[in-house]
């Protein structure tokens, strides 16, 4: 089991639940702390401050094992991910950290 699958990432509470309804999204900010930067989500993003729960990301590959692959990508990196269907690409703006 490679680091970053004991790294902690953000997972919403649909993923975190077991309603993996498709598309799963998920961005990579820096890391921050004992965080690897990377939110995963289905539905619709929420800007409520619970949206968001830490967990293993091992715990997400044990649910989605097709996205392994895809938090090895760095900072900056976005990626879109339903049955026969995937998209990654790169988001600058997730590199802007508020001073």
């Amino acid at each position: 089991m490679g680091d970053e699958l004991m790294e902690v990432l953000g997972a919403s509470r649909s993923v975190i639940s077991g309603e993996l309804d498709w598309p799963l999204h998920g961005l990579r900010h820096p890391p921050e702390a004992n965080t690897s930067g990377w939110y995963v989500w289905t539905g619709e993003l929420s800007p409520d401050a619970d949206f968001f729960q830490p967990w293993h990301a091992a715990h997400l590959v044990e649910r989605c094992p097709q996205v392994e692959g895809f938090l090895q990508m760095p900072p900056g990196s976005r990626f879109l991910l339903a049955p026969g269907y995937v998209d990654v690409w790169d988001d600058p703006a997730l590199l802007d950290v508020a001073e």
